[in-house]
């Protein structure tokens, strides 16, 4: 009777704790109910409005030279570049612009017939040098190429021309794309152009040849041509595709000084002409910023 009534009681103590756990569970909200929906993660900062009179984020300062020309190249429907620099050893480069290197076309001229100059004996310019420079005559430049010997020979010649300036370009001397000449597919970027005009300008015994280019006929002086005093090379050529790189080389004359300077154009519509108007763009931007741009003169 006892062991039966002890049973009892042992199972109405079951039976009320079981209710009462029950009770509770059920009664208790769950953390993450499955009709909710979730919340959303904080927004970035970046997307938030600002306050009306709040500052924008800072930014690494801009170049007011750089902030000038990009208002040039904004109004141009092309991809242009310059590079410019004092005359002179060890001169630091201003660029400008989204294009940096490509063809030389025919400024190569320029370092080619300083090789084949160094080569005369006597030292003389010859008819060919002469036509190659102020004409951009192919075929006379053609004649210089081979007075420097076998076409890897010849290249190495130029070659030593640029590193005696600094300019590790190398020059090509196989005929990648004929009918151009070997030497004109050079890729020549405009801050190599600088660097071996700033420091070819200094030497005197480069001076019959940058004569030169100061008696550039007439049809070939635009761009930088227009300015008067400057000492240039023109060089332009089609892409595979077609479309036209125009680009200078020359040294400006300004009120504070001498600059070397590269520039070069690859209008929109591939056009040559509009490569010239572009390059006259530039260069009359580079007379009106004289007075901003680095210019010096010849040490000694």
């Amino acid at each position: 009777m006892i062991a039966i009534l002890a049973t009892l009681i042992v199972m109405a103590a079951i039976v009320t704790f079981t209710a009462v756990f029950t009770y509770h569970h059920v009664s208790q909200p769950s953390a993450r109910p499955t009709t909710q929906t979730p919340a959303k993660p904080p927004a970035p900062v970046a997307s938030q409005p600002s306050a009306p009179n709040a500052s924008p984020p800072l930014a690494a300062p801009t170049d007011p030279l750089a902030a000038e020309f990009a208002k040039l190249e904004a109004k141009l429907n092309a991809k242009v570049g310059v590079v410019v620099s004092a005359v002179g050893n060890g001169q630091n480069f201003t660029t400008l612009g989204e294009w940096k290197e490509g063809p030389a076309w025919s400024t190569i001229k320029v370092p080619l017939d300083l090789a084949a100059y160094r080569q005369q004996d006597p030292q003389q310019v010859t008819d060919a040098m002469r036509a190659a420079i102020t004409e951009s005559d192919n075929a006379q430049a053609e004649s210089v190429w081979a007075q420097l010997g076998e076409p890897q020979a010849a290249g190495q010649k130029v070659e030593q021309v640029l590193r005696e300036t600094g300019d590790p370009t190398t020059v090509e001397w196989r005929r990648v794309r004929p009918p151009y000449t070997a030497f004109g597919q050079t890729t020549w970027s405009l801050t190599n152009q600088v660097r071996f005009l700033a420091n070819a300008f200094c030497n005197k015994k480069n001076d019959p040849i940058f004569a030169l280019m100061g008696q550039v006929v007439a049809n070939q002086s635009w761009g930088i041509g227009d300015i008067a005093g400057t000492e240039f090379k023109g060089g332009w050529g089609p892409s595979p595709s077609g479309k036209y790189l125009v680009r200078q080389i020359g040294i400006l004359t300004t009120p504070t000084g001498k600059l070397a300077v590269a520039i070069a154009a690859e209008p929109a519509s591939g056009q040559f002409t509009d490569g010239t108007k572009d390059l006259g763009e530039v260069a009359n931007w580079l007379k009106e910023h004289f007075g901003a741009l680095p210019a010096g003169q010849c040490g000694g």
